[in-house]
């Protein structure tokens, strides 16, 4: 049994841990540049630049789990933290701090919804040397998610809302809702061409995007100052082809085209994964 004088030195520790953690994180996070001298994350070996790998709506981090091991075995350090789904600015800055954390040179690469998130989250980082966009939306200055969908005719997550998706209330006054993809449209709108074991786990495991996102327009675009690369998949049934053409002609970015459904990096992550390592050679 603890004595009286265990007990108090214990009391006395926490009472003195629990303030000091805070300042220390105080700190670190009240200054982006020194957040990003004392974060413990570093570029890859051999002066390779640092992958972060960013997820788009109704997915996860784990939908790059391929296109990682991959990047990996080639000697890059990756990272995929998660992308929070709440809003255009939001997302993006949070993003944002976290490639504060990380020395060096950066290639930020966005899936779907999380290439609106990288083109706002890039702007301010000297740092980011490369954007790749995987079957993504690139939006310009004003544009919207839903504007860009709906901009060529294609998208399985076109016409009435009611019956492509469920509806989640949150927040105060449940004033937003979240958008799940119903189990009967997710498997033929996202996955065509994976299998239907895969694509029932991926409608099963979604993580969903609140609807204002899809409405909130993008800021300044990242693109306009950063070299991009652009990955097509040309059996896309989210983001029509013809428009991700569009989108990449006008911010420029080098286009490769490969024959996969909007999840590409799980049809094939080989054909990501080396556009990814082109840019990577590029600007590294």
């Amino acid at each position: 049994m603890p004595t009286p004088l265990h007990i108090h030195k214990r009391r006395l520790f926490g009472a003195l841990i629990v303030p000091a953690a805070a300042i220390v994180a105080t700190l670190l996070w009240s200054s982006p540049g020194l957040a990003r001298s004392a974060g413990h994350h570093h570029k890859g070996t051999a002066g390779k630049p640092t992958i972060v790998l960013v997820h788009g709506a109704w997915a996860d981090a784990s939908s790059w789990s391929s296109v990682i091991k991959r990047l990996q075995s080639d000697g890059y350090t990756v990272y995929a933290p998660p992308d929070p789904l709440r809003g255009i600015a939001s997302d993006a800055g949070y993003l944002e701090s976290f490639l504060k954390t990380i020395r060096g040179a950066i290639v930020l690469v966005g899936h779907s919804y999380g290439g609106a998130v990288i083109t706002n989250a890039a702007t301010s980082d000297p740092e980011v040397k490369a954007l790749v966009y995987v079957d993504a939306f690139i939006p310009d200055q004003g544009q919207t998610i839903l504007q860009l969908a709906s901009a060529k005719p294609g998208s399985h997550l076109a016409g009435d809302p009611t019956k492509v998706f469920n509806f989640v209330p949150f927040g105060p006054g449940a004033g937003d809702v979240d958008l799940y993809v119903k189990p009967s449209v997710f498997p033929d709108a996202f996955a065509n061409g994976l299998s239907p074991r895969l694509a029932a786990e991926l409608a099963a495991s979604q993580r969903p995007l609140a609807a204002s996102a899809l409405q909130e327009p993008s800021g300044t675009p990242a693109w306009a100052t950063i070299r991009s690369w652009s990955v097509i998949g040309t059996q896309d049934h989210i983001i029509p082809p013809a428009e991700q053409v569009a989108m990449s002609t006008h911010a420029g970015a080098q286009i490769t085209k490969i024959d996969a459904p909007h999840l590409s990096m799980l049809a094939d992550p080989g054909g990501v994964t080396h556009v990814i390592v082109e840019a990577a050679h590029k600007v590294g």
